[in-house]
Protein backbone atom coordinates (compact mmCIF):
# COMPACT_ATOMS: atom_id res chain seq x y z
CA UNK A 1 0.00 0.00 0.00
CA UNK A 2 1.53 3.68 -0.99
CA UNK A 3 2.05 6.11 1.57
CA UNK A 4 -1.35 8.13 0.25
CA UNK A 5 -3.33 5.10 1.09
CA UNK A 6 -5.48 2.90 -0.41
CA UNK A 7 -6.97 3.38 -4.04
CA UNK A 8 -10.27 2.97 -4.78
CA UNK A 9 -11.69 3.06 -8.62
CA UNK A 10 -15.30 3.74 -8.45
CA UNK A 11 -17.44 3.20 -12.25
CA UNK A 12 -20.19 1.70 -13.32
CA UNK A 13 -23.12 1.92 -15.97
CA UNK A 14 -20.80 0.09 -18.80
CA UNK A 15 -23.19 -1.19 -20.83
CA UNK A 16 -21.37 -2.83 -23.52
CA UNK A 17 -22.96 -3.61 -25.61
CA UNK A 18 -25.90 -2.38 -25.23
CA UNK A 19 -25.43 1.19 -25.58
CA UNK A 20 -21.80 1.64 -26.20
CA UNK A 21 -18.96 -0.55 -27.76
CA UNK A 22 -15.87 0.16 -25.67
CA UNK A 23 -14.29 1.61 -22.92
CA UNK A 24 -12.21 4.91 -24.03
CA UNK A 25 -8.96 3.82 -24.96
CA UNK A 26 -7.49 6.96 -23.14
CA UNK A 27 -9.28 5.24 -19.96
CA UNK A 28 -8.46 2.21 -20.65
CA UNK A 29 -4.32 3.08 -20.25
CA UNK A 30 -4.96 4.57 -16.99
CA UNK A 31 -6.67 1.55 -14.91
CA UNK A 32 -3.46 -0.82 -14.89
CA UNK A 33 -4.03 -3.99 -12.60
CA UNK A 34 -2.40 -4.26 -9.71
CA UNK A 35 -2.11 -0.10 -8.62
CA UNK A 36 -5.63 0.17 -6.93
CA UNK A 37 -6.48 -2.35 -4.07
CA UNK A 38 -10.34 -1.94 -4.47
CA UNK A 39 -12.53 -1.30 -7.42
CA UNK A 40 -16.29 -0.55 -7.06
CA UNK A 41 -18.62 -1.08 -9.74
CA UNK A 42 -22.54 -0.10 -9.56
CA UNK A 43 -23.57 -2.44 -12.48
CA UNK A 44 -24.66 -2.75 -15.78
CA UNK A 45 -21.69 -4.47 -16.81
CA UNK A 46 -21.30 -8.02 -18.62
CA UNK A 47 -19.39 -10.59 -18.68
CA UNK A 48 -15.83 -10.15 -20.68
CA UNK A 49 -15.96 -6.31 -18.08
CA UNK A 50 -16.30 -8.33 -15.22
CA UNK A 51 -13.33 -10.30 -15.95
CA UNK A 52 -11.92 -7.65 -16.74
CA UNK A 53 -12.50 -5.75 -13.55
CA UNK A 54 -11.23 -9.08 -11.70
CA UNK A 55 -7.67 -8.24 -13.04
CA UNK A 56 -7.28 -4.78 -11.80
CA UNK A 57 -7.39 -4.94 -8.08
CA UNK A 58 -7.34 -7.86 -4.96
CA UNK A 59 -10.76 -6.77 -4.08
CA UNK A 60 -14.13 -6.54 -6.40
CA UNK A 61 -17.49 -5.07 -5.14
CA UNK A 62 -20.08 -4.78 -7.94
CA UNK A 63 -23.67 -4.15 -7.49
CA UNK A 64 -26.58 -5.86 -9.43
CA UNK A 65 -27.40 -2.80 -12.35
CA UNK A 66 -31.21 -2.26 -13.63
CA UNK A 67 -29.98 -3.71 -17.64
CA UNK A 68 -26.97 -6.50 -16.42
CA UNK A 69 -27.11 -8.68 -19.28
CA UNK A 70 -28.76 -11.97 -18.20
CA UNK A 71 -25.34 -14.02 -19.88
CA UNK A 72 -23.80 -12.43 -16.65
CA UNK A 73 -23.72 -15.95 -14.32
CA UNK A 74 -22.59 -14.55 -11.18
CA UNK A 75 -25.46 -12.62 -9.31
CA UNK A 76 -24.97 -9.67 -7.52
CA UNK A 77 -26.14 -8.20 -4.72
CA UNK A 78 -28.47 -5.18 -4.70
CA UNK A 79 -26.29 -3.31 -2.09
CA UNK A 80 -23.47 -3.54 -0.20
CA UNK A 81 -21.06 -1.94 1.95
CA UNK A 82 -17.47 -1.69 1.85
CA UNK A 83 -14.60 -0.49 4.50
CA UNK A 84 -11.79 1.15 3.47
CA UNK A 85 -9.49 2.98 6.02
CA UNK A 86 -11.90 4.62 8.53
CA UNK A 87 -14.65 5.07 6.01
CA UNK A 88 -17.80 2.90 5.19
CA UNK A 89 -18.57 2.98 2.24
CA UNK A 90 -22.27 1.87 0.56
CA UNK A 91 -22.90 0.97 -2.92
CA UNK A 92 -25.83 0.73 -4.77
CA UNK A 93 -26.91 0.89 -8.57
CA UNK A 94 -29.15 3.48 -8.15
CA UNK A 95 -32.29 3.20 -9.99
CA UNK A 96 -34.07 2.44 -6.62
CA UNK A 97 -33.86 5.64 -5.41
CA UNK A 98 -36.76 7.77 -6.65
CA UNK A 99 -36.46 10.69 -7.55
CA UNK A 100 -33.42 10.27 -9.28
CA UNK A 101 -30.85 11.83 -8.59
CA UNK A 102 -32.56 14.19 -5.23
CA UNK A 103 -30.35 13.93 -2.67
CA UNK A 104 -32.60 13.87 0.29
CA UNK A 105 -33.85 10.36 -1.29
CA UNK A 106 -30.23 9.54 -1.27
CA UNK A 107 -29.51 10.57 2.40
CA UNK A 108 -32.15 8.68 3.34
CA UNK A 109 -30.72 5.50 1.74
CA UNK A 110 -27.25 6.70 3.44
CA UNK A 111 -28.48 6.83 6.83
CA UNK A 112 -30.52 3.54 6.35
CA UNK A 113 -27.14 2.07 5.31
CA UNK A 114 -25.02 3.66 8.11
CA UNK A 115 -22.23 5.10 5.80
CA UNK A 116 -20.25 7.71 5.48
CA UNK A 117 -20.30 7.53 1.89
CA UNK A 118 -22.86 6.69 -0.65
CA UNK A 119 -21.89 5.25 -3.96
CA UNK A 120 -24.61 4.92 -6.67
CA UNK A 121 -25.37 5.10 -10.38
CA UNK A 122 -27.75 5.00 -12.52
CA UNK A 123 -27.91 8.70 -13.83
CA UNK A 124 -24.99 8.57 -16.25
CA UNK A 125 -23.72 11.82 -14.84
CA UNK A 126 -21.08 12.01 -12.54
CA UNK A 127 -21.43 13.92 -9.17
CA UNK A 128 -19.09 14.80 -5.60
CA UNK A 129 -22.01 15.84 -3.26
CA UNK A 130 -21.60 16.22 0.38
CA UNK A 131 -24.64 16.34 2.92
CA UNK A 132 -24.34 16.26 6.33
CA UNK A 133 -21.19 15.98 6.80
CA UNK A 134 -21.19 13.01 4.54
CA UNK A 135 -20.81 12.21 1.02
CA UNK A 136 -22.59 10.97 -2.28
CA UNK A 137 -20.75 9.61 -5.43
CA UNK A 138 -21.82 8.94 -8.58
CA UNK A 139 -19.09 7.65 -10.66
CA UNK A 140 -20.64 8.58 -13.68
CA UNK A 141 -20.55 6.05 -17.07
CA UNK A 142 -17.14 4.50 -18.02
CA UNK A 143 -18.18 4.23 -21.39
CA UNK A 144 -20.62 7.87 -21.94
CA UNK A 145 -23.54 5.45 -22.77
CA UNK A 146 -26.67 7.20 -23.18
CA UNK A 147 -29.38 7.44 -20.18
CA UNK A 148 -32.93 8.04 -20.63
CA UNK A 149 -32.15 11.43 -18.64
CA UNK A 150 -29.48 12.28 -21.11
CA UNK A 151 -28.72 11.30 -24.56
CA UNK A 152 -25.69 12.42 -24.87
CA UNK A 153 -23.41 11.27 -21.73
CA UNK A 154 -20.09 12.66 -21.05
CA UNK A 155 -17.58 9.24 -19.90
CA UNK A 156 -16.06 9.17 -16.45
CA UNK A 157 -15.45 7.49 -13.51
CA UNK A 158 -13.53 8.33 -9.88
CA UNK A 159 -10.85 7.43 -7.84
CA UNK A 160 -10.52 7.63 -4.12
CA UNK A 161 -7.50 7.89 -2.59
CA UNK A 162 -8.40 7.02 0.93
CA UNK A 163 -5.86 7.09 4.07
CA UNK A 164 -7.33 6.54 7.47
CA UNK A 165 -10.01 9.52 8.15
CA UNK A 166 -8.97 11.27 4.73
CA UNK A 167 -10.20 11.04 1.66
CA UNK A 168 -9.07 12.80 -2.03
CA UNK A 169 -11.49 12.17 -4.66
CA UNK A 170 -10.71 12.39 -8.00
CA UNK A 171 -13.43 12.54 -10.49
CA UNK A 172 -11.51 12.02 -14.27
CA UNK A 173 -13.56 12.77 -17.95
CA UNK A 174 -13.28 12.70 -21.17
CA UNK A 175 -13.75 15.73 -23.20
CA UNK A 176 -13.85 16.57 -26.42
CA UNK A 177 -11.26 13.57 -26.74
CA UNK A 178 -8.88 15.10 -23.80
CA UNK A 179 -8.59 13.08 -20.31
CA UNK A 180 -9.73 16.14 -17.06
CA UNK A 181 -9.80 15.55 -13.70
CA UNK A 182 -11.27 17.70 -10.66
CA UNK A 183 -9.99 17.05 -6.95
CA UNK A 184 -12.36 17.10 -3.25
CA UNK A 185 -10.70 16.42 -0.35
CA UNK A 186 -12.67 15.37 2.50
CA UNK A 187 -12.13 13.77 6.07
CA UNK A 188 -14.21 12.02 8.24
CA UNK A 189 -13.59 14.01 11.80
CA UNK A 190 -12.07 16.66 11.18
CA UNK A 191 -11.76 19.80 8.48
CA UNK A 192 -8.04 19.24 8.15
CA UNK A 193 -7.07 19.47 4.49
CA UNK A 194 -5.30 16.41 3.07
CA UNK A 195 -1.37 17.26 1.19
CA UNK A 196 -1.29 17.53 -2.36
CA UNK A 197 -1.08 14.56 -4.32
CA UNK A 198 -2.13 15.11 -7.76
CA UNK A 199 -3.45 13.48 -10.29
CA UNK A 200 -2.31 10.12 -9.42
CA UNK A 201 -3.27 7.83 -13.10
CA UNK A 202 -2.66 10.73 -15.01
Amino acid sequence: MASFGELVLILGDIHIPQRATVIPEKFKRMLVPGKMQHVICTGNLGPEQFEELRELAPNLHIVAGDCDPVTTATPFPESRVVQVGDFRIGVIHGHQVLPWKDTSALARVRRRMHVDVLVSGHTHQNQVVEMDGCYHINPGSITGAYSSLSPDCTPSFVLLAVNGGKVVCYVYELIKGEVEVTKTEFTKDSKQKTPELGSLLM
